[in-house]
């Protein structure tokens, strides 16, 4: 059975009925909805979602967020139970997401959650209480 079909057996039975008509008028809502839910934004979001769903990442991501200010990668080895280089590689891929950001001084570098992770986890912060 096609989509489409089972899409009219669906308003058949929500509307009593379907013609050709209301399938079509559906499915021009349902792509205007898929348009809308894509997009390079969906990528973005993806993204997003993927450099935060691992344990290490998120807990680097929440410790800045917590901070409020920039922190050295030498003070993420005494509160992450990971190999230097398994932070190095978090850290890389956070600041490739847009979640942190990185600079250099002397010999150091330094990160800061940018704007956009601080949203996120005030939003999941919030969520919990729902």
């Amino acid at each position: 059975m096609s989509s489409t079909e089972r899409l009219q057996r669906y308003l058949a039975d929500e509307r009593g009925g379907c013609g050709d008509e209301e399938v079509c008028q559906r499915l021009s809502e349902l792509e205007e909805i898929d348009a809308a839910a894509g997009g390079p934004a969906l990528d973005e979001d993806v993204g997003l979602l993927s450099a935060l769903a691992n344990e290490t990442r998120y807990k680097i991501v929440r410790i800045l967020h917590i901070a409020g200010e920039e922190l050295c990668v030498c003070e993420f080895a005494p509160l992450l139970d990971v190999s230097d280089s398994a932070i190095s590689h978090a850290l890389s891929q956070l600041t490739d997401a847009g979640l942190i950001t990185r600079r250099k001084e002397g010999k150091w570098r330094k990160y800061r959650a940018t704007a956009r992770a601080n949203a996120v986890l005030i939003a999941l912060d919030g969520s919990r209480e729902l």
